[in-house]
């Protein structure tokens, strides 16, 4: 199973509302800009029935260095998104055939 990228996004939403390809560009970023604006300026963005995007604080703490295992490195405290999945998402994923998710990715088909 492959990634969902942006182009997929539009040509989904173009064959569904016929609007300009351009137009749907312009609208799937301007949307995720907005997201993105909101989520650097620490705030939440909830998305019913899909799920929320919240801003949380992960503690400074102590690693190690996997190259000098001896040595400790102290990782700063910063600030991470967590994806918390809605109700109508969490009934969809309970419907997942595990055993594809488990599986080795397919590798795309070759251009002819």
């Amino acid at each position: 199973m492959s990634n969902l990228t942006k182009r997929e996004i539009v040509l989904e939403i173009y064959r569904k509302a016929g609007f300009p390809q351009k137009q749907i560009v312009d609208t799937v970023q301007q949307t995720l800009d907005i997201v993105q604006k909101a989520l650097a300026n620490g705030r939440n963005v909830e998305l019913r029935n899909f799920g929320v995007l919240e801003v949380q604080v992960r503690k400074q703490r102590i690693g190690r260095n996997p190259n000098k295992p001896e040595a400790e490195v102290v990782i700063p405290q910063r600030a991470v998104v967590k994806f918390k999945s809605g109700k109508i998402l969490k009934q969809q994923l309970k419907k997942i055939d595990l055993s594809q998710l488990l599986s080795p990715p397919t590798p795309p088909a070759a251009a002819v």
